[in-house]
């Protein structure tokens, strides 16, 4: 080894367990070392400089020497102690045989393991004896979802056989269902209480799986089976509960999220990588888009699934109750209070997730409590003094520009950073158009169950003329026209035609009007051209400054803002970014992005 001393060299060779014995090409033992001292019986003194012929019984690395040639796994006796040696040459840069050195240890050692193995080969018997006596049906997999083990149990409620199982791929159980074993190998993590049909007799079962990872390895899943009549009250109690806390319930996975498009790829494959840490997302987009459906998937595919979600408004409420609904309060904080006080939503919500739907919209005396939260983990009531510390993962979603807010003075810088950790921008239906298919299958499926209709398609012509709309109310606008339309459909039709859809009320690409005679603008259209003309001219007049055209206009900058969204007015090139979002790349400037 560079820069090792002939001292260190020989520590290190003493430290080793194995003993090692090395010869030059004349024969001379060159190396012996303390292991070799003890296993042999002879001091190094008495060896080293000596002809190994001479000085050990029985040694062949002489015969080593001259062929060449090495010597692996030799048993040898040495009197008393019998031990496992490789023998190897030793070859200089030219390839020449220059010496050659001995490894070798104590079979007493190996003879120790073998009876290890013995003994776990006695508490595999063991196991495998608990495992059939027990009466929980259990099934094993191996690492690829082939079937490894069952027991009696298994047999008697599913009516398989080892045959039927063994070496057979997880899902040759399944009547009803999706295989658990699979997912959980996939995701490794474990599942609880899933019904499911097993076996030819379709059995009604509830199944716990979990990983077998053995040294950091997956090696497998074993799954405990039980028959659901032994649960039928536990259900029945369960479901009163979750009717009791409906409101917490995470409704939706990323599994009936619609992406096809890139845009809307992306924002999935960032969500789901999100899931998997304890950060604070930020949902961005517009009003419509789906952020309440990401805030449940995220919540759903994380380690606090089986906690609370909890979902709040901040828009909805008034200052006073959002702070008391959010933060709790104590016996007396103001007229009405409840006696014994109250827990508040970040309480409630511990060990799982709250959602701050249109955080933009938060009062400015209330943010300064929520980045406590953020910044230190605890939060104080309302009336007290006192700091209660909370373990909520927190997942904010708003339709505003924070970054104009913050500028404006309305939104606080620090919360903007606190909250802006992994921001997630969920495209406008406009933007994912190639989703558009998708969605209206998923919807038309939607609306079928809840109006217990059997529209199972929609015609091309009808498909386009949603494909020609810009869609401002985004994918909430689209179901409500979907689901107008299947109210105007009579009840024997299976298929949407174009005859069926409301009027879309906005410009389509194809210039048509279909609420009145060609050449005829609606009311809204009209307003909505008067509206498009006068911010064009405010804001040519203020060169571009937003702050002077909302003056000029007699309207709040935020109002402003919405309007050149709403009427997809382009903004001045030195407040936008690539994402389509004011100065987000580059916040606190009006520089254009790189």
């Amino acid at each position: 080894m560079p820069g090792m001393g002939q001292r260190e060299l020989a520590v290190i060779l003493d430290s080793t367990h194995d003993g090692m014995i090395a010869i030059d090409v004349t024969g001379m033992v060159t190396l012996f070392n303390a292991a070799a001292e003890r296993l042999l019986g002879v001091g190094r003194t008495a060896v080293l400089g000596r002809s190994a012929r001479d000085v050990i019984p029985n040694t062949r690395l002489g015969e080593v020497l001259r062929s060449g040639a090495p010597e692996l796994n030799r048993q040898q006796d040495l009197g008393g102690v019998t031990i496992i040696t490789n023998r190897v040459p030793v070859r200089d840069d030219t390839g020449q045989v220059v010496g050659a050195v001995a490894v070798f240890r104590d079979i007493t050692e190996v003879r120790g393991l073998a009876a290890q193995i013995t003994n776990l080969t006695q508490v595999q018997t063991l196991l495998e004896a608990i495992i059939n006596s027990t009466q929980d049906a259990i099934s094993v997999v191996d690492a690829q979802g082939n079937g490894l083990l069952i027991n009696p149990a298994y047999t008697r409620l599913t009516g398989l056989t080892e045959a039927d199982v063994i070496g057979k791929p997880a899902t040759v159980d399944i009547a009803e269902g999706e295989s658990m074993h699979l997912q959980v190998l996939r995701t490794r993590r474990p599942v609880r209480g899933v019904p499911m049909k097993v076996g030819p007799r379709r059995r009604e079962v509830v199944v716990n799986v979990a990983p077998i990872i053995v040294g950091g390895e997956l090696k497998g899943s074993v799954g405990v089976i039980h028959d659901v009549s032994e649960l039928t009250r536990l259900s029945e109690e369960l479901d009163r509960v979750k009717r009791l806390v409906r409101r917490l319930e995470a409704k939706y996975t990323f599994d009936e999220i619609v992406a096809v498009s890139p845009a809307m790829r992306t924002a999935v494959e960032q969500a789901r990588r999100a899931a998997e840490t304890p950060v604070t997302v930020l949902l961005r987009g517009e009003s419509g888009t789906g952020k309440e459906l990401f805030a449940h998937a995220l919540h759903n595919a994380s380690r606090r699934s089986r906690g609370p979600l909890v979902r709040v408004n901040c828009a909805a409420l008034s200052e006073s109750l959002l702070e008391s609904q959010l933060f709790g309060y104590v016996e007396g904080a103001f007229t009405g209070a409840r006696r014994g006080g109250r827990l508040g939503l970040f309480e409630e919500a511990a060990g799982g997730t709250i959602f701050l739907d249109e955080v933009g919209l938060m009062p400015l005396s209330l943010q300064g409590k929520l980045l406590r939260v953020l910044q230190e983990r605890e939060l104080v009531r309302v009336g007290d003094t006192r700091p209660v510390r909370v373990d909520v993962r927190v997942i904010a979603a708003t339709n505003t520009r924070l970054e104009q807010a913050v500028a404006a003075g309305h939104f606080r810088e620090d919360l903007y950073y606190r909250l802006n950790v992994l921001p997630i921008f969920i495209p406008p239906l406009r933007q994912r158009r190639e989703d558009l298919p998708r969605l209206v299958s998923h919807l038309l499926r939607k609306l079928d169950e809840e109006y217990g209709r059997s529209v199972e398609d929609i015609s091309p012509p009808a498909l386009q003329e949603l494909l020609s709309y810009h869609w401002p109310g985004n994918v909430r606008e689209l179901e409500n026209v979907l689901g107008r339309a299947m109210i105007n459909m009579p009840y024997p039709l299976t298929c949407m035609e174009a005859v069926h859809l409301p009027p879309l009320e906005g410009p389509v690409s194809t210039g048509q009007n279909r609420g009145g005679p060609a050449g005829v603008s609606t009311l809204r259209q009209a307003v909505e051209k008067a509206e498009r003309q006068a911010v064009s001219h405010a804001l040519a007049a203020a060169g571009g400054n937003k702050a002077l055209a909302a003056r000029l206009l007699g309207i709040a900058p935020r109002t402003l803002y919405y309007k050149l969204e709403r009427l997809q007015l382009s903004s001045p090139p030195e407040s936008v970014c690539r994402h389509g979002f004011a100065d987000v790349c580059n916040p606190m400037q009006t520089t254009r992005c790189p």
